[in-house]
């Protein structure tokens, strides 16, 4: 009850192809590149990269032009090596800043081309970045310039309390207007 041979060998290159198949979608689906894609490197090093991740995409104009391929601690900054697609330039003056894509979407490196004059090479370094904006940091700024412009507006309030304003010289007319019809503006009266 054994198998013939040819029958072997047609289940053998169906289990090939199936194997073939899942490590090809394995490959697309985790954004895993089986060969490396034509194109150079270039590094930014930012302050803060919260939120973003490898895969990200990079951008100019909102273009992509680009991915994040990796981010590690350099010099305690974080260093992003970006890889940019083989055709575009980016100048040495450009700046890399880390965007949201809405209020609380995902990260990406956004690149706003400058006046230079020489273009970065394999290896280059974009010099000029800016940050990720973290949210919750924002909302503490917020709740507590809230709470500080509160109690600045009542230490002001106490100190008028303790220093009241000066009164008017003795020499000075005091002048008053009334005005007892709200919808006629010629009854006013001044009185000395």
């Amino acid at each position: 009850m054994y198998a013939s041979r040819t029958t072997q060998l047609i289940v053998g290159i169906f289990a090939l192809f199936g194997i073939l198949a899942l490590v090809y979608l394995s490959a697309r689906l985790g954004r895993v590149a089986l060969f490396p894609p034509p194109g150079y490197t270039l590094y930014a090093n930012f302050d803060n990269v919260s939120g973003l991740k490898p895969g990200d995409q990079v951008s100019i104009a909102g273009v992509g032009v680009g991915k994040v391929m990796k981010i590690e601690l350099h010099n305690y900054r974080a260093q992003v090596t970006l890889h940019i697609d083989p055709g575009v330039q980016i100048d040495d003056q450009a700046i890399a800043a880390i965007k949201s894509s809405g209020l609380i979407g995902d990260k990406f490196v956004a690149i706003a081309l400058g006046p230079g004059e020489h273009d970065l090479q394999n290896g280059g370094v974009i010099r000029h970045t800016e940050s990720s904006v973290v949210l919750e940091d924002l909302i503490g700024q917020l709740i507590n310039g809230s709470t500080a412009g509160a109690s600045s507006a009542a230490s002001s309030a106490n100190s008028a309390a303790v220093n009241p304003a000066p009164a008017a010289s003795p020499g000075a007319a005091a002048t008053s207007t009334s005005n007892p019809n709200p919808k006629s503006g010629a009854d006013q009266i001044t009185v000395p």
